[in-house]
């Protein structure tokens, strides 16, 4: 993976940790982890990020779907210490009509049973659009699951610019105003890594819906803006847009060229 990278343009990667709708993973090659390190270090590669499964869910209510995520997480988590110092990335799940508060009571409370001191990852909440009973559609939420973890130390945000569009945020006209609120709530300091994704619905849409850099209603300008912002230029970013090899590595190119070093 580490050398596709390099020959699409790019320094950094997301992976998913298991198949992304499913429950198994491979075993670990240790010596193919030490190779992609050094690799890594070699390459001046930022800090990669690992992204859980879809189908975990820490809110629900079902104590079994609860169990899944738990043992999911904790697994992933020591699976990562194979590529010490990395983050890894998970959707803080879904109330399921039991209430914002107990969804976050749910969230925090399985991150304090799996998260260890002796840990190297940085675990990241993920923004979302907010849509049906999604926890983290809104700052105040990550900042309160955040409040609640212990190890405070290892916590942090990804931020995901279609969810934060689509869930209300206007990152295209202000989107000072919006790292703004974010640092007042949460903590520009929280801020560990970007999914940069433009939207195929407009603001507050609450539909998350990827589309291509520069083919939605985010648009280009807004890009632009974003990757050269003061607060998050020095940030990794990876892509989730709707696209093959080749169209990643187009964008890559078209980010970099869009990028003021």
């Amino acid at each position: 993976m580490g050398r596709q990278i390099l020959s699409m343009g790019g320094d950094t990667f997301q992976f998913f940790t298991r198949n992304p709708r499913g429950s198994k993973a491979k075993a670990i090659d240790v010596e193919d982890a030490k190779a992609l390190m050094s690799l890594m270090e070699e390459n001046r590669f930022a800090k990669i990020l690992a992204h859980a499964p879809y189908t975990l869910n820490p809110a629900s209510a079902d104590p079994k779907v609860r169990e899944f995520a738990e043992l999911t997480i904790l697994d992933d988590l020591e699976r990562m210490e194979y590529t010490p110092g990395q983050m890894y990335n998970f959707h803080p799940g879904s109330h399921v009509g039991q209430g914002t508060e107990e969804g976050i009571r749910l969230i925090s409370d399985l991150l304090n049973r799996v998260m260890k001191p002796e840990q190297t990852t940085t675990v990241l909440l993920e923004t979302m659009a907010g849509k049906g009973s999604e926890v983290g559609g809104r700052f105040e939420e990550l900042a309160e699951i955040i409040k609640r973890v212990e190890l405070t130390e290892k916590i942090g945000v990804c931020l995901d610019t279609c969810h934060v569009h689509d869930g209300g945020y206007d990152i295209v006209n202000n989107l000072d105003g919006v790292l703004e609120k974010f640092d007042r709530v949460v903590g520009l300091d929280r801020l560990k890594a970007i999914h940069i994704n433009d939207s195929k619905n407009p603001l507050a849409s609450r539909k998350d819906r990827h589309e291509v850099i520069g083919g939605g209603h985010i648009g280009l300008e807004a890009f632009t803006r974003i990757i050269n912002h003061p607060a998050l230029r020095d940030l990794p970013f990876f892509l989730e847009t709707p696209n093959e090899i080749p169209g990643y590595t187009a964008e890559i190119a078209l980010l970099s060229g869009l990028y003021q070093k």
